[in-house]
C-alpha cells in the first residue's frame, strides 16, 4: 500500500455518504455500421472498478465524473459520455455518471465556481485519475481543498508502483522509449538517463538521435532544434541504445527495404530493423526493472509493426518487474495479446512521464494536502 497519500480505508464511514470520484474515462469512442457510438477500448473504465465496488460495498452513493476528448468548453453531442455510462452501468450498477466535465469551460480553467458545483452535496472525494493527475483542472485539484479526498485503488497502485521505479529500482534497469516527436519526450529523456542503467530509443525520435551521431537519416522525422541536446545526452555517462538498421519506404514509389543506420535519400524510416530488435531484446532480457513507454515505429501499419511486436515480446519475457505506459504502447501490447504477462500496465501516458520526470504530479500533491475528515 502507499503510505504517502490518503486511502480509501482513511476515509470515515460511508454508509450513506456522498463520494465524488473522479475517473479516466477519455476511451476511444467510435460510430459503427448501425451508426451507433461504441467504445473501442474499455480497459481504463475496467481499470475503475476495484475502487468502485468497494465503495458501493461500503454503502456509499458514488458519483463518477470525467472528461471525454477536447470539446473546448462546450456541449459537443458526439462527445457524450452516453456510451460510457451505458457500460459502466453493466459493470458497476447503482453509480451515477455525470456528463464531460469540458462541456464546461470552468474544467480546465480551474473555475473555484464549477469546483464548488461539483463539491455541493458531496460528503468525499475520491481522485482514481491518474493518467490526468498532471493537469491542473478543477477536477483534479479543487475537490481536495473543499472536502476530505482519497486516493482510489488505480492511482495509488499507479503512485506505488512507478515511485518505486524511480527510487528504487532492481537492477539493471532498462527504460525503452518511443514515438514521434523527441520534443515531446526530451525532459523524460533527461531525467531517466540519471536514473537508469540503459536507455534504449527508438521510434521516430531516434532518427534525430542518429542525425547527431552523423548519420544519413533521408526523409526521416528529423527535428533541427533538438540536435543538441540529443547530442548532449549521448555525450552522457548513460548507456544508449539506438538502431543500428531501419525498416524504410520510399513515399515515391512505395518500396519498402530494409536498410543499415545510414538512411538512403528518398525513404523515411518507420520501424527498427531485425538487427535492432535482436539487440534491443537482448538488453530488455537481462533487465531487472523494465519500462516501456512509445512504439518503435509506425505498428498499426503491418508492414511496419514487427519492431513493436519484437520490443513487447521481450518486455512480456524478461523475468524482472516490467512496467508499460503511454496510449500506443498499452494499444500495442493489447494487440500483440501479451497485456497478461506485463507486471503493470499504467493508464497514463503523459502522467507516467511526468511523474518519471518530476516525482509527483499536481493532482497527487493536493491529495496529500487535502482537508481532513
Amino acid at each position: 500500500m502507499n503510505h504517502l497519500l490518503p486511502e480509501l480505508e482513511d476515509l470515515p464511514d460511508l454508509a450513506g455518504k456522498s463520494v465524488l470520484v473522479r475517473v479516466d474515462f477519455n476511451v476511444p469512442v467510435h460510430v459503427d455500421e448501425r451508426g451507433k457510438r461504441v467504445i473501442s477500448d474499455r480497459f481504463r473504465i475496467r481499470e475503475a472498478v476495484p475502487t468502485l465496488t468497494y465503495l458501493i460495498n461500503h454503502r456509499a452513493r458514488v458519483t463518477v465524473c470525467t472528461h471525454l476528448d477536447r470539446p473546448g468548453g462546450k456541449f459537443v453531442p458526439e462527445l457524450s459520455v452516453e456510451p460510457i455510462r451505458a457500460y459502466l452501468n453493466e459493470l458497476v450498477p447503482g453509480v451515477t455518471l455525470l456528463e464531460n466535465l469540458r462541456f464546461d469551460p470552468g474544467e480546465e480553467a480551474n473555475d473555484p465556481a464549477f469546483v464548488d458545483w461539483l463539491v455541493d452535496k458531496h460528503d468525499y472525494y475520491v481522485n482514481d485519475a491518474f493518467g490526468v493527475s498532471h493537469r491542473p483542472h478543477a477536477s483534479v485539484i479543487g475537490p481536495p481543498t473543499r472536502i476530505p479526498s482519497a486516493a482510489g485503488r488505480l492511482l495509488a497502485r499507479e503512485a506505488e508502483v512507478l515511485g518505486e521505479l524511480i527510487t528504487a529500482p532492481n537492477r539493471p534497469f532498462v527504460a525503452i522509449v518511443g514515438g514521434a516527436k523527441i520534443s515531446d519526450k526530451l525532459a523524460v529523456l533527461r531525467a531517466l538517463a540519471t536514473k537508469v542503467d540503459t536507455l534504449i530509443v527508438g521510434g521516430g525520435m531516434s532518427y534525430t538521435f542518429l542525425a547527431a551521431m552523423g548519420h544519413e537519416i533521408g526523409d526521416s522525422l528529423f527535428d533541427a532544434s533538438q540536435v543538441d541536446a540529443c547530442r548532449a545526452l549521448l555525450e552522457g555517462s548513460t548507456k544508449i541504445l539506438l538502431p543500428l538498421d531501419a525498416i524504410a519506404i520510399n513515399r515515391s514509389t512505395g518500396e519498402v527495404r530494409n536498410v543499415g543506420r545510414d538512411i538512403p535519400r528518398g525513404f523515411s524510416g518507420l520501424d527498427i530493423g531485425p538487427q535492432t530488435a535482436a539487440r534491443f531484446a537482448e538488453e530488455i532480457a537481462s533487465a531487472k526493472s523494465v519500462l516501456w513507454n512509445g512504439p518503435m515505429g509506425v505498428f498499426e501499419d503491418e508492414r511496419f509493426c514487427a519492431g513493436t511486436r519484437a520490443v513487447a515480446e521481450a518486455v512480456a519475457a524478461c523475468r524482472g518487474f516490467t512496467v508499460v505506459g503511454g496510449g500506443d504502447s498499452v494499444a500495442a501490447i493489447d494487440a500483440f495479446k501479451l497485456e497478461d504477462h506485463i507486471d503493470h500496465v499504467s493508464t497514463g501516458g503523459g502522467a507516467s512521464m511526468e511523474f518519471i520526470e518530476q516525482g509527483d504530479l499536481c493532482g497527487i500533491a493536493a491529495l496529500r494536502n487535502s482537508v481532513r475528515p
